[in-house]
């Protein structure tokens, strides 16, 4: 099974570090954050991965082109040129990476690697994300659903306090954490999908949350699989300082074992 990564946007509301790099390949703990959603699958026996490239696609290109130069030792003969690497821990994965053009949607990403995804059933997710959902249990789930699509449902982690307030005192009446309760669950990204679902998508144009969601929920062909566990997107530098936080004290991304 395949893994597909939207990683081709803009990431305008991290401008500070997206106006050098794609928002996938900014840093938590030392690494991409797409590295890590990638090892989130792995440890599901995941390691088939299509990434969908976009804005600045060379740093993504550059840092899988060039991954054995980055993590391993070597011994370098200038003599004759010939090159020994050592303490090289080489990942069993398969990367594919497209550049699916800078303007082109979401959904038209997905259309354009048509041919790379095949005809099999396939995850999908955002390249900005972490979670420690059950992989192996989402896509168990979406088998026995019989549905088009599957969706992770996840609570959005609160951010601002919610106020009690009286129609005509200005006391507040109370205060807590916004929670779920609040806001409702919304769409947390890893889905798994038939290959199918690229047929409700019409063009470059196309947002994948928009014209296709909405006809897989009208069709009743979209699934959607709650998840009430660690989830955290980094939209913001502020969402990125909260991650960096949470990895120095064990992500808990990394802890999903098969």
């Amino acid at each position: 099974m395949k893994a597909v990564i939207f990683a081709g946007g803009f990431g305008t509301r991290l401008s500070e570090e997206t106006a050098l790099r794609p928002k996938p390949m900014v840093e938590v703990g030392g690494r991409p954050i797409l590295h890590h959603i990638m090892e989130m699958y792995a440890a599901h026996a995941i390691t088939d991965f299509v990434v969908l490239g976009g804005y600045k696609v060379e740093f993504i290109k550059d840092y899988f082109l060039n991954y054995t130069r980055r993590t391993g030792d070597f011994t370098v003969d200038l003599s004759n040129g010939e090159l020994t690497w050592t303490h090289n821990k080489p990942l069993p994965w398969k990367v594919t990476v497209l550049d699916t053009g800078v303007d082109t949607m979401t959904g038209g990403r997905l259309k354009r690697a048509r041919e790379v995804i095949g005809n099999e059933t396939f995850c999908l997710t955002y390249g900005d994300g972490v979670s420690d959902v059950d992989i192996t249990a989402l896509v168990a789930f979406h088998k026995a659903s019989g549905a088009k699509a599957t969706v992770t449902a996840v609570s959005p982690p609160g951010r601002f306090g919610v106020m009690g307030l009286s129609p005509d005192d200005p006391i507040v009446q109370s205060f807590r954490e916004k929670d779920s309760v609040d806001v409702g669950l919304i769409n947390g990204g890893f889905f798994v999908c038939e290959p199918s679902v690229i047929d409700l998508v019409d063009g470059d144009t196309t947002v994948w949350e928009q014209e296709p969601m909405n006809r897989l929920v009208q069709a009743q062909q979209l699934a959607a699989y709650r998840h009430s566990g660690f989830w955290q997107a980094m939209d913001t530098v502020r969402d990125r300082q909260v991650l960096e936080g949470i990895y120095a004290k064990g992500a808990p991304w990394l802890r999903m074992g098969k």
